[in-house]
Order: structure tokens, then C-alpha cells, then sequence
């Protein structure tokens, strides 16, 4: 029996730079990677950023149509039917169209962390909701909850994650992430936004991992060495292959925390390395057993444990034991 399986989503972002053939590149390579989900950023520019900013020229150039939303939640659900389909969201206009195409789940960026037109509409959908917490307040996480559990009891998750591009490793504090685990009583995700050429794009999330995160979300884009939108901390889909292997690897060493039986291999690591009472020295038949003719060795096979010593002292020996052999229950009257 092995522990809860830790989703994973491989987060598209912006990778997709506007072109639909890119899109549907990472869509394969995320589920050829045995990504649990795939997740995709869908907005309406005009309801989620000011003109002023000066991201808005390449978003507006890279925003996708809603017939091309479609069409590639269409081609995940027909081509890879076991690879779940979450979406981001960052205003609320699109969120009737984006529960029309029927997605699993819901990621709530931070952004709308205090916006009740987008937390209470995501929320009546009754999906999943993973609710980005970087950058706020635990005022604000709580307000978010208390907002979303108003209207329905939808699942929530609490995605926390310092979103630099990429983050340094010092920003990260996952201690911190520990706290508001306990803080909210809700499971929490991981979302790593490490530098993707980097060790650390591993360690950190499997040290995550360790720490009881029950989602990691990790970038993935087509080709990182064309340094295109959201690449800074997104996997090759060769990479993120090799991501999900350490993930389930992790999981499979940690194993269940309630007692078990002994597996076979324990039984025989137990045989070699526990130690019982054998004879200090040659024992003869009617020798009344004293602390001093006992010792505690690895023997050949498995006697009476040392701390059941006591219970045998002062009792007599009914056969001939030679030294370094192990003293058995019925060796003794």
C-alpha cells in the first residue's frame, strides 16, 4: 500500500506564445510525461490588465481565441482521456465559457485573491478550486476562504509558491508554506517557479514533496532554449518526464505511516542484524542460568532478544549449550 499519490500539473502558463500548434506540443509533451494535469491560462485581456502595464502589448499579441480553447481542450480529452484539464483564471467574464467546455478544476490566481466577482462565480462551479496564496496576507488567504466556503464546498487547496521568474532559492521558506498548512487546516500545493536549468528545479519540489504537499505544479514549455514567454522556470517535456519518475519515486519511499506487518525483506534484514542471548561460554545440562553466562550476539538465526534476559536468569539449562550459541525458550525448565 503506498501513500495518496500527489497530483501534478504541468502549467502551460503563456508558453504557448498565441500559436495553437505550439499549445498542442506541450499538451502532448505533458502527457507523455504521465503529467495528472495540464493546466491552461485563459483570459479576456480587457477584464484582467490596464493598457498602461506594460506586459499588455505582448499579452494582447500572444491571447489565444476562445474557438482555440476549445479546440485544445477538445484534443487533450480525445487523444490523452486520463491527463485532467485545470485552468487558471484572472478575471471573471470568462468563466461561464471556461465551465462550458467542462474542466476538472480551477486554479485562482493570487491576482483575485480579494476579488469576489471571480471567487464567488469559480466557486458556484462547484470544482476543485486551487487557490494561489504568493504574495498575501494571511488576512487575505483567510477573507478568500471564508468567501469561497460562502457559496459551495467546493475543494480547496492552498498553491503557495514565491513567483519570481525565476525565484531565488532564498525567497522560497518552506517552512512558512508548513505553517499556513496547519494555519488553515487545508491541503496545500507547491508551485515551483525555480530556474529550470537548474538542480534545484528537483530537489526543491521533492524536498516539497517530503514536507506534505499534496500538489505540485511545475512549468512546462516545448523548448526552453528558445527562451520564449514563461520559460524561466519551465521543464522540457523530456525533463518533465523525468520530474513525475522522481515525484512517484519519492512517493513509493514514503511508504504508509500506520504499523504494518513486516515485509519479507524486512524479516531477513531483522535476521541479519538483531541480536539474541546465546551462551558466554559452554553451558553444561542443570546449570542454573546467571547473568554471567549470557551474552548478546548476531547469531546464525534469531533467539530471545536482549530485553527479555530477565526472564530467564536463574532458570535451568536442560541441554548441553556450547559458547556463541543462541539460548531458546526451550533450552530452559
Amino acid at each position: 500500500m503506498i501513500m495518496d499519490r500527489i497530483y501534478i500539473i504541468a502549467e502551460m502558463a503563456c508558453s504557448h506564445e498565441g500559436e495553437l500548434e505550439r499549445a498542442l506540443k506541450i499538451i502532448d509533451g505533458a502527457a507523455k510525461a504521465s503529467a495528472d494535469a495540464v493546466q491552461l491560462q485563459i483570459w479576456s485581456l480587457s477584464h484582467m490588465m490596464a493598457p498602461q502595464r506594460k506586459e499588455y502589448e505582448l499579452l494582447k499579441k500572444i491571447e489565444l481565441s476562445h474557438g482555440n480553447w476549445t479546440e485544445l481542450v477538445k484534443y487533450t480529452r480525445k487523444k490523452y482521456p486520463e491527463m485532467q484539464v485545470y485552468v487558471c483564471v484572472y478575471e471573471h467574464s470568462s468563466i461561464d465559457f471556461i465551465d462550458s467546455m467542462g474542466v476538472d478544476g480551477y486554479k485562482l490566481n493570487s491576482s483575485d485573491l480579494s476579488n469576489p466577482l471571480v471567487l464567488e462565480k469559480v466557486a458556484a462551479t462547484y470544482k476543485p478550486i486551487n487557490l494561489s496564496i504568493g504574495a498575501s496576507t494571511v488576512d487575505e488567504i483567510q477573507a478568500a476562504i471564508e468567501r469561497i466556503q460562502a457559496v459551495s464546498k467546493s475543494r480547496i487547496t492552498l498553491m503557495y509558491g514565491h513567483q519570481n521568474f525565476p525565484t531565488s532559492i532564498k525567497d522560497i521558506h518552506l517552512n512558512y508554506m508548513v505553517k499556513l498548512m496547519e494555519l488553515f487546516e487545508l491541503p496545500i500545493g507547491y508551485q515551483d517557479h525555480c530556474d529550470a536549468s537548474s538542480e534545484a528545479a528537483f530537489w526543491i519540489p521533492a524536498l516539497s514533496a517530503g514536507m506534505g504537499v499534496s500538489i505540485l505544479e511545475k512549468h512546462i514549455t516545448h523548448d526552453r532554449s528558445l527562451k520564449g514567454v514563461d520559460y524561466e522556470s519551465a521543464l522540457n517535456p523530456c525533463e518533465f518526464k523525468r520530474f513525475v519518475s522522481m515525484v512517484r519515486e519519492l512517493e513509493s519511499a514514503k511508504g504508509i505511516s500506520i504499523p504494518k506487518p513486516l515485509s519479507p525483506d524486512e524479516l531477513k534484514y531483522r535476521q541479519f542484524q538483531k541480536k539474541s542471548i546465546v551462551a558466554a561460554h559452554n553451558l553444561k545440562v542443570g546449570t542454573q542460568l546467571q547473568k554471567t553466562d549470557i551474552n548478546y550476539l548476531r547469531a546464525e538465526e534469531l533467539g530471545i532478544p536482549p530485553d527479555k534476559a530477565d526472564k530467564i536468569i536463574n532458570r535451568i539449562i536442560k541441554r548441553d549449550i556450547i559458547a556463541h550459541q543462541i539460548i531458546r525458550e526451550d533450552d530452559l525448565s
